[in-house]
């Protein structure tokens, strides 16, 4: 039966958007966490370790982020190791954020200029104090921009988890354009939407790097 499009569709968009908003959440901290750990070992001293953060980055950013989902959805299903669509969704997710994210966050801190490692290689501190208290306090800044600009990203590409049947603003659209067959109607809200989540972080985005540049 085909029904009108209603407030309750708006407002089931709406609820929607919370799981959009909650998936992007918890993929920027897991994913923020494990691209942590990736910048660090691409920036470490042993060629095996950054060859081996190398190659995870390699291998997930030459992935569609689809086919990482697929595998984790459904090729770990047939070993016996059955996710739920949002677990497996998370899991998806935080493994495309972290080969990102490290890559970006090992170019910040490749970025800093190298007379900051020998002025505290000179002050006696091992290399964990140099990253604690000179290095990464400067990578940070530097990494503010492109990671707010990445969050972006983030938010987008979460609507490819309405595949597994997450019910994220992009399959509440599908289910809302099914059941009033109004696509017209739906699918520019569920942009407009979009457009209003994205939009603050890109303009937030360019405001640090226009800040962080004009301080340069």
């Amino acid at each position: 039966m085909i029904s009108d499009f209603s407030w309750d569709n708006l407002q089931f968009l709406l609820e929607a958007t919370r799981w959009t908003i909650g998936l992007s959440l918890i993929v920027f901290v897991t994913g923020g966490i494990a691209g942590f750990a990736v910048a660090l070992l691409r920036t470490a001293r042993s060629p095996f370790l950054r060859f081996i953060s190398a190659l995870y980055i390699q291998l997930v950013q030459g992935t569609p982020v689809l086919i990482v989902l697929f595998l984790t959805y459904y090729g770990l299903a047939l070993f016996g190791y059955k996710l739920s669509p949002l677990i497996a969704a998370g899991a998806a997710m935080t493994i495309f954020a972290s080969a990102y994210l490290g890559e970006i966050w090992r170019g910040c801190i490749e970025g800093v200029q190298r007379q900051q490692w020998e002025a505290s290689a000179a002050l006696a501190l091992n290399r964990y104090q140099q990253l604690r208290y000179v290095i990464l306090p400067q990578a940070l800044r530097h990494s503010l921009p492109p990671t707010v600009g990445f969050m972006v990203q983030i938010i987008k590409n979460t609507s490819i988890t309405s595949i597994i049947g997450v019910v994220e603003l992009t399959r509440a659209g599908q289910l809302v354009s099914n059941a009033t067959f109004l696509p017209f109607i739906v699918f520019p809200i569920v942009a407009l939407i979009y457009f209003a989540l994205c939009y603050p972080l890109s303009r937030y985005s360019h405001s640090l790097e226009r800040k962080f540049h004009a301080h340069r």
